[in-house]
């Protein structure tokens, strides 16, 4: 009986190191296109080298998504209810096999054949996204314009794509960071900064994507804009505070110093000084938080 066991569970381990890497979608609502996009990824990992493995995470889908879902050759992982894009790519990571996890939307948007961009890059990287070329609106493009730009300057490193949905990451990565990771759509914006900001291998590969025939995005940028700013500032104090402070302390002193002449020379008051002293506080304060930063960080 005992050696039955250890049998089953040598098998259980084989199987899970058989898997290269294993391609999450998550799906709410997505009836009307998760069917023929679990038939394209289908087609495509068969002409692949790789060992992978489908996992489906219905996110408490109102309609057909899991009954469709649950003809193919899939894993189907369900929520009971809605809990988010984000939760459900946490699921998808917490359920995967592979060394790798390869995120693809479940709405039709994204060309599975782009799937073998991202093949090579496996052992050498440790994200790659697949930055999309366009987005479909001009406030949409300006408002990725600003949050790249934005973003950019935080993690010191142009970024093509902040919040791409197609993105191949390793699986040990967002398991450590899980505890940062959100249940929303900021999810990905959040694992792009804390990645770049640790130093880890990060590329931006070229995709291609197409308009969604079901459904609409759930995005908003007047209402999630300043949420994701207030996201990424986050992020950024948590790994590299001085970016944020310094910028501030640098902003306060050069308005301080001419008033502070000023008081000197011509009228006597206390605005130029408060000024001064505010920005050499905001200074040390920086110091002490990128300490603390670091020592948050260090292994333990």
């Amino acid at each position: 009986m005992g050696k039955e066991i250890e049998t089953k569970t040598a098998n259980a381990q084989q199987t899970a190191r058989s898997v290269d890497v294993s391609i999450v979608i998550p799906a709410y609502n997505e009836a009307g296109s998760i069917g023929k996009v679990l038939e394209e990824i289908s087609k495509e990992i068969l002409s692949a080298s790789l060992r992978c493995e489908i996992l489906v995470v219905n996110d408490g889908s109102s309609d057909r998504t899991a009954e469709i879902a649950s003809r193919h050759d899939v894993r189907l992982i369900s929520h009971p209810y809605n809990k988010g894009y984000g939760a459900s790519l946490k699921t998808g990571a917490r359920e995967a096999r592979g060394e790798y996890v390869l995120y693809i939307d479940g709405d039709g948007q994204h060309y599975a054949d782009d799937i073998a961009k991202f093949l090579p890059y496996i052992g050498k990287y440790d994200m790659v996204v697949g930055a999309r070329p366009k987005q479909a609106s001009a406030l949409r493009g300006f408002y990725k314009i600003f949050m790249h730009s934005f973003a950019g300057y935080l993690a010191e490193r142009k970024i093509p794509d902040l919040n791409s949905g197609f993105r191949m990451i390793r699986r040990s990565l967002v398991i450590k960071y899980l505890h940062l990771l959100p249940d929303s759509f900021s999810f990905t914006t959040t694992i792009t900064l804390a990645l770049l900001k640790e130093g880890l291998n990060v590329e931006f590969i070229p995709i291609r994507i197409r308009n969604r025939k079901e459904g609409r995005s759930s995005i908003r940028p007047f209402r999630d804009g300043f949420r994701f700013i207030m996201l990424m500032l986050r992020m950024t104090m948590l790994f590299s505070p001085l970016r944020v402070f310094m910028p501030a302390s640098f902003g306060l002193f050069l308005m301080g110093l001419p008033l502070l002449i000023y008081n000197i020379f011509y009228v006597e008051g206390v605005v130029g000084l408060l000024l001064i002293l505010t920005s050499t506080l905001v200074f040390f304060f920086g110091l002490i938080a990128d300490q603390i930063s670091i020592l948050l960080r260090s292994p333990r």
